[in-house]
């Protein structure tokens, strides 16, 4: 199901927040691209240790700011768009019907890390690469 206009709306202004403020952090223009997601990888990896163990943990409104960001990374080189599942879970869905979760990506890779398997740069290219040009439903032979 699509998102309404509000939500969209803020989701918007979190891309902008974030543009800006890892513009800021990086010293150097961070996009929606495969490099910037790197560069907000590592920022997310060098974060973790200010939040492991803390009472409350990773701030939601962080974790929606970057969610967001990767989500119109995602998008804007797939021609995806902004979904929301019958559960509430807000992901990117692909005109081939398949979806991704970036906001659960974010928080699995705060919780985990890069080294415990969760890689918000690798969650970008297989989702770019694979997901929505439709790789996973061939590799499962056809079964949708």
């Amino acid at each position: 199901m699509s998102l309404d206009a509000e939500r969209l709306a803020q989701i918007n202004a979190n891309v902008e927040f974030a543009l800006q403020e890892f513009r800021e952090l990086a010293d150097k223009d961070v996009t929606l691209d495969a490099e910037s997601v790197a560069w907000v990888e590592g920022f997310v990896e060098s974060a973790r240790g200010r939040y492991l163990g803390v009472d409350g943990g990773v701030p939601e409104g962080l974790i929606g700011l970057i969610g967001s960001y990767l989500g119109e990374a995602i998008i804007a080189e797939t021609g995806g768009q902004w979904t929301e599942d019958d559960a509430g879970g807000l992901g990117v869905a692909f005109p081939n019907g398949d979806a991704v979760y970036p906001f659960t990506k974010v928080r699995k890779q705060f919780e985990q890390g890069v080294a415990g398997g969760e890689s918000i740069l690798s969650f970008y290219t297989v989702a770019v690469s694979y997901i929505a040009v439709g790789g996973l439903r061939e590799s499962a032979g056809g079964i949708s």
